[in-house]
């Protein structure tokens, strides 16, 4: 069956329990698996497609032996590809009606295998379809956005941070997410400022330099470090967003710490960790106690103040504290 993304609020889930969502549009996409599971009030468990194939026995024991106490939920599964066709197929054969299954791919072409068992089903499986935005409707998303964070932006400035996401929403919020981790403590920031942001570290993200900290491999964060040239103003976004990332890998600390299972503490993060990251961010949880990231929180925080005291050596502070912690 084929639907419209905007018809999805009208799905009744206790007939169809199984969504294809296709396209490049990963942002929109987010967004709607969120909608639902709130809506519904379920828990959500993320899988890649490669992990359950290769280990489908595993995955049908953990998702088809329920006990009485056994929440509802939904599953998600990435990069979705034929391949995923006879796992569906066995599903739908075991008529499991508690559960909500969601898979998601890129674009698929009208003669992909997936895309057309899911639209010309007539019962439980819906397949629908997320283009790229458009510059209106991505002009319109930003500026709600950084009128919530009471964040102003110049006209000019709008055009170019619109312009710099790829018609893709996810990549417009995570911009705008950067803006306002730098402009935390600013009343007002330049065109200059922003322009510098938008642009920051196009060979490595400042997500990258992070991760490599936290996961102690010193030796790409070398080569992050020296093949970008960071400003003063540049650390204080590194150091916010170590902070952010810090504080949700001590949740997964804590999570690890009661349940000591490591890909259950990985499926059931929230925020829902992107599939490329899994594995560094196993790398960080056994890296980490809950107690050494307690201690990097309150270190981080001292190491921002010392950043705005000391604004015109902040590159050599900032530098030195992630090498320090990535060693």
């Amino acid at each position: 069956m084929i639907l419209k993304y905007y018809e999805l609020d009208k799905i009744n889930f206790n007939k169809i329990n199984f969504l294809l969502l296709h396209g490049k549009n990963e942002g929109y996409k987010n967004e709607e698996i969120e909608k639902i599971t709130k809506r519904l009030k379920r828990t959500i468990v993320n899988y890649d497609e490669k992990q359950i194939i290769e280990n489908t026995d595993e995955f049908f024991e953990n998702n088809l032996n329920k006990s009485l106490f056994d929440d509802e939920k939904i599953i998600s599964i990435n990069r979705c590809s034929d391949g995923i066709i006879k796992i569906i197929e066995k599903l739908i054969d075991k008529n499991i009606n508690d559960t909500i299954f969601i898979l998601n791919s890129e674009i698929l072409e009208k003669k992909s295998k997936l895309r057309n068992f899911f639209e010309k089903s007539k019962t439980q499986l819906v397949s629908i379809a997320f283009y790229p935005d458009n510059f209106d409707t991505l002009l319109k998303i930003a500026q709600r956005a950084l009128k919530d964070k009471k964040i102003l932006l110049s006209n000019e400035c709008l055009n170019v941070l619109v312009n710099k996401c790829a018609n893709d929403r996810k990549n417009l919020l995570n911009e705008i997410e950067k803006i306002e981790l730098y402009s935390k403590d600013k009343k007002k920031i330049s065109n200059e400022e922003i322009f510098r942001l938008i642009n920051l570290a196009e060979n490595h993200s400042i997500n990258e330099l992070i991760n490599c900290c936290l996961a102690k491999n010193q030796k790409k964060l070398f080569n992050i470090l020296n093949n970008n040239i960071f400003s003063n103003d540049d650390c204080i976004i590194i150091i916010r967003t170590l902070l952010k990332k810090s504080k949700n890998l001590l949740n997964l600390a804590n999570l690890y710490q009661s349940n000591k299972n490591i890909e259950a503490t990985i499926n059931n993060a929230k925020p829902p960790i992107f599939w490329k990251e899994k594995n560094v961010v196993k790398d960080q949880i056994n890296l980490w106690s809950a107690e050494k990231l307690k201690n990097l929180i309150i270190e981080i925080n001292d190491i921002e103040y010392q950043i705005k005291k000391n604004s015109f050596n902040a590159i050599n502070f900032t530098t030195n504290f992630l090498l320090e912690k990535s060693n």
